[in-house]
Parts: C-alpha cells; structure tokens; sequence
C-alpha cells in the first residue's frame, strides 16, 4: 500500500506540473493577441525560450537555493519513492518559471531577446527562489519570527504573493527600466493610441488556458493526493467567477477587461483558497477584479506607465491583496479554517514586494548598463517579429502599424 501512495503521489503532482506547464501556452496567447501584429512571433518565441532557460536557472542553482536540495547523485538514487523528488522539482519549476511569462507581457514589444534572456536566469536563479525560500521552506528563520511575534507564520497555499506579486513587482521594474514604446504617449503627456491588440480571439484563449490550467496551480498546491480539498477548487471557482462579473462590469463590457478579469480573481485567491470559505474567496476575487479595471486605467492613462498587458496590476497588486485577503478572509470570524494572523500576512507580503522591486531593479538596471535592454528606434518600428526572428506571423508582409 506504501508503494501505491507513493506511485499515486508521484502522478498527482506530475499532472499538476503539466497542467501548470500547459498554462505558458496561456501566457503566450495572451501576449500573442495583445501585443501588434508585428510583435506577435516574439510573444511565442520568447515564452518559450523563457521556459527553457528557467529550467536550467532552477535546476542548477535556484532550487538549490530555495530548498539545500540538489540532483547531482546517480539516477538510482534519485528514483527514490518512484522519482517523487524530481516530478515535485518539476512541478515547483513551473511557478518559478511563471515569473519571467508574467515580466515577458510587461516588456512587450521594445525589448532586446537575449538581454531578456540573461534577465530570466539571474531572476529564477536567483531573486526568485530566495523568498520562494524564506516563504516555503522557513529559510532565515523570518516565518518562525512571524510566528513568535504575531501568532502565526505567512502562509500562501498557491502562490499569490511568492509567485504572482513577485513577478508582479519584478515586472514593474522592467517596465520602468525600459520606458514606454515609442509613439505610445504624447510628448505633451496625452495617449497617442495607435497599440490597439491584434486579435481579441487569441487573447481570449490565452485567459480560457490559463484559467483552466490554474486548477492544477491551485488544487495540486497541496503535493500528495492525500492532501487535496475540493474547497480549493470551489474557492478558486468562486474567485474566477467574482473577477470575471466585476471587470466585465466596471470595465463596461471590454473583453481585454472582461478576460483578465477572472485572472485577476485566481491571482488573488491562491494564497488562502486552502483556508476561505467560498463567499470569502468570492469576495476577494471580486475586489482583485475591480482592482484590476481601476489601476491598469491609472497606469495606463494617469501615470503613463506603459505595462503592455498590466502585469503590475493583474500579478503585482491582485497578488499583494491576495496575500492580504488570506490573513482576512482565511479567519474563523470570517468563516474560515483559521491558523493565519493579518499582521504576518501583511509583512510577508511587504517584504516579498520589496524583494521583487529591489531584485528587479538590480537585474534589469544592471543589464541597461551593460548590455541594453531595448530594442532601437528602427527596429522597434520594423517590430520584434523581423527585428529579431526575421519572419513575421503570417505568410503576407503585415503592416507596420
């Protein structure tokens, strides 16, 4: 029976890696239809090489640094408890590879492919996997301070803050780093417009994969089938559901709202979808949703800080207040399972923040002068497509428009 437990373990999470997996075709679908035609190769292109590059970061450096865990042994050892140790790496490779898909959407459009590329090493090497290793694996004694000081330690089920506000943040400051593309702002401060998305199909199915694929996010969170809840799906339902309405509602009816909505709702609810009850989750992806529509419009057309895909408030913030919403919603008072503190939600969402913002600066500010990280004036216009991959989406030379 031992031997079945660990075999249906080891299942369970590869499934989970692979639903999760599936989700990178969701980010680049999603970049893919918002982006302009002559940037759309790139999107693809760049998603994927992310991906593979994430895979070398972690493998050889950042898992290490986030778990003292490393696969330099031989292969019969490594088949211990039927290889559950690497299925479980791989699985937890797919989070940490989410972080270069979430600043790849940011940056759309003006940034250089291999500077990016170095950009996603150094991050999943290691910016990342030093809080994923503070938050889940007690690294500098921070969640037993946490537990001493405010009754509880931080606690993110899924994600929201380790994952999706550090990429979040991390992809703020890229963003800030490169400046807006060119002819998208005024010189006098107006919006020039012009950066229309290129298909609203494309960019519906990148949400619909994504939104599917965050069941495994969430649900195979727990690790060991003995762990999973049907809460944590009901949770993440609800919160999908409450995005979704929200956005479609303040956003007046746009699908470039309408569909992150429901991301927005699942960013949040991962932290604590373990612990909420479904009408907390609900609530909380309503508010991430309404987030949403209100600080991409602020973003966008106040600050003229030009996120091409919102990343700062669909991952950054939505992120930061599911970190928050966990420690609320997650209480008994609340209808919750209990077990978090607000206090020690609130610091460990800071300082995952600030590691991301600081560890994003260093990254990208570091390459800037050194390297560069933009694309020049010409050849952002030509667009990265031909810039960088010498073909473009379509057969027929599309418009440079």
């Amino acid at each position: 029976m031992e031997q079945f437990k660990t075999s249906a373990d080891v299942l369970f999470i590869l499934l989970g890696a692979i639903m999760i997996l599936a989700m990178h075709a969701g980010f680049a679908f999603l970049e893919l239809g918002t982006v302009r035609r002559k940037n759309q190769v790139n999107a693809l292109v760049k998603i994927l090489a992310d991906f593979s590059v994430s895979t070398l970061a972690y493998f050889f450096i950042g898992y290490g640094i986030a778990y003292g865990v490393h696969f330099f042994s031989g292969a019969g050892t490594l088949m211990a408890k039927n290889g559950y140790d690497l299925v479980k790496f791989f699985f937890l490779l797919t989070f940490a590879a989410a972080i270069p898909a979430i600043v790849s959407g940011g940056i759309a459009e003006r940034a250089k492919f291999h500077p990016q590329l170095a950009a996603t090493f150094l991050l999943v090497g290691f910016v990342y996997p030093f809080f994923e290793g503070i938050a889940w694996n007690q690294a500098f004694g921070i969640q037993a301070w946490l537990a001493a000081t405010f009754g509880a330690e931080f606690h993110d089920f899924a994600g929201s803050v380790v994952v999706h506000a550090v990429g979040g943040w991390i992809g703020l400051a890229a963003v800030l780093m490169l400046g807006a593309r060119r002819g998208r702002y005024h010189k006098d401060g107006g919006i020039a417009g012009g950066h229309p998305p290129s298909s609203i199909p494309f960019l519906a199915l990148g949400a619909w994969i994504l939104i599917v694929g965050w069941f495994g996010f969430n649900v195979m969170s727990a690790q060991t089938l003995e762990k999973i809840s049907g809460l944590v799906a009901m949770n993440s339902l609800l919160a999908m559901v409450g995005g979704t309405l929200v956005a479609l509602v303040m956003g007046k009816n746009d699908p470039g709202f309408a569909h992150n909505g429901p991301l927005a709702g699942l960013v949040a609810v991962c932290a604590g979808s373990d612990l909420m009850h479904p009408l907390g989750a609900l609530v909380t992806g309503g508010l991430a949703g309404g987030l949403f529509v209100v600080m991409f419009t602020i973003t966008q057309n106040r600050w003229k800080i030009d996120d091409v895909l919102g990343v700062w408030p669909l991952h950054g913030l939505c992120g930061a207040w599911g970190g928050i919403a966990a420690g609320i919603f997650g209480s008994e008072a609340l209808g919750g399972l209990g077990g978090v503190a607000f206090m020690s939600q609130l610091v460990g969402t800071l300082l995952g923040v600030l590691i991301a913002f600081v560890g994003g600066l260093a990254v990208y500010g570091g390459l800037k002068a050194t390297v560069g990280i933009r694309l020049d004036a010409e050849e952002e216009f030509n667009g990265a497509d031909l810039t960088i991959h010498k073909v473009s989406a379509s057969a027929e030379r599309e418009t440079l428009w």
